[in-house]
């Protein structure tokens, strides 16, 4: 059963690698123009659900996504139908430039026919990225990488922007740049999942969540009841920096 009005559903997800269950009967939506976060400590599952919304990993379940039921499409083939994921650690192409890595992000037919449009959008929404295009990616630092691994995202045109810790290993100053540009896109009606351990930072764009712990869904409300929950309050908004410190992570996909 799905929710008609969802842009994205999932209903009882169920996914692992190599015979190890990660998530189990795994339930959210995000409704078009939505923010939604997806919370967790380490371990919890949050990337598992985002690599079976993508097609990465195999799943059971239902995966519903703009009307269509994704149980038999490719992972390549779900970018062009508007799901784009911008991934944990950034990945990348440290050989390549930031131009060069950006037009990957455009490969599918109708990236192509809006190129220069996006190229624009992006470079105006990370002017950094504009600045270093001719710049090998490996040689930014870690908030340039992730502009780019969230320019590169956006260059294949998505309804739905998949964010996997786009807080990871950056600065308290970096951190709130990253989340007004995120904000922007959201406001362009882009729908975004998000998913954070910097609860503080998921709070301030989105408007529900959903709490993942030990690979299933504990408890999900809008953010301003999410706040006051205990287990949110303890685990995540107690007294943490309003950022994680995190190591950033080193190397990426290599041309």
């Amino acid at each position: 059963m799905t929710n008609d009005h969802a842009l994205l559903s999932l209903h009882d997800v169920t996914a692992g690698y190599g015979g190890s269950v990660a998530i189990e009967e795994i339930s959210l939506d995000v409704k078009p123009g939505e923010v939604v976060c997806l919370l967790g400590a380490n371990g919890a599952g949050k990337t598992t659900t985002m690599a079976a919304i993508t097609g990465l990993i195999a799943c059971t379940g239902q995966i519903v996504f703009d009307g269509g039921d994704l149980r038999d499409v490719a992972a390549a083939d779900r970018v062009p139908r508007g799901i784009a994921l911008s991934p944990e650690g950034r990945k990348v192409f440290p050989n390549l430039s930031v131009y060069e890595n950006l037009l990957l992000g455009g490969y599918n037919r109708a990236a192509r026919l809006n190129r220069k449009q996006k190229l624009d959008e992006v470079y105006t929404l990370f002017p950094r990225l504009h600045e270093r295009r001719e710049q090998p990616a490996g040689l930014m630092s870690g908030g340039e990488q992730q502009m780019l691994a969230i320019g590169r995202a956006l260059m294949a045109c998505p309804k739905l922007l998949l964010l996997d810790e786009p807080s990871l290993g950056l600065a308290p100053k970096v951190v709130l740049q990253m989340f007004d540009a995120i904000a922007r896109i959201a406001a362009a009606n882009v729908s975004i999942l998000l998913v954070e351990q910097n609860a503080h930072a998921a709070f301030s764009i989105a408007q529900r969540g959903y709490l993942l712990s030990a690979g299933r869904i504990v408890h999900s409300d809008s953010v301003a009841n999410l706040r006051k929950h205990d287990v949110v309050r303890e685990a995540f908004l107690g007294k943490r920096a309003l950022v994680r410190a995190a190591t950033p992570p080193t190397g990426g996909c290599h041309a």
